[in-house]
């Protein structure tokens, strides 16, 4: 097994704690409402925190059905979030596990950067090239902006 690494940001024009409670604190309410195009429903075994499971089951028509994802930390106070994706979605003859290790820190004009180290645990001597985690990341980013702009139209939600 090999292990790939790779850092990237995301600035968004959300404040880093409003944003942290959107993706991270009540992503099972929000994310059906703020991309039914892409996830359909979220089940959450456990209270959120470390240890818990999190399923998200895709929209129809999309690539992946689900994914399975296990919370290994998660810090109110610094606004962090860490968790590896255990199963569904791209994980198969390629992949083993991804690991992720986000952190939300104040941006320019009241806005946030979301810091994210990505881990891509690979089967046997498998590679998993710089485009292939380019496409994980355009994936997740759907997602990410459906839920930026429901928390532009609606300002008064995860404050």
């Amino acid at each position: 097994m090999g292990v790939v690494t790779y850092d990237f940001e995301v600035t968004s024009p959300i404040s880093p704690t409003r944003l942290f409670k959107a993706l991270v604190l009540e992503a099972d309410k929000l994310f059906p409402k703020a991309a039914p195009h892409a996830i359909k429903s979220v089940e959450l075994e456990g209270n959120g925190g470390p240890g818990s499971i999190v399923k998200i089951n895709f929209a129809e028509g999309l690539p992946f059905q689900y994914v399975k994802h296990t919370v290994e930390g998660q810090d109110k106070d610094n606004l962090s979030y860490s968790y590896s994706l255990i199963e569904g979605g791209p994980l198969g003859e390629k992949l083993e596990k991804i690991s992720y290790e986000n952190k939300f820190v104040a941006g320019a004009d009241g806005g946030s950067v979301c810091k994210s180290l990505m881990k891509f645990y690979t089967v046997g001597d498998c590679t998993f090239t710089e485009d292939e985690i380019k496409e994980q990341i355009q994936r997740m980013d759907g997602v990410y902006n459906a839920v930026e702009a429901y928390l532009v139209a609606n300002p008064d939600v995860c404050n």
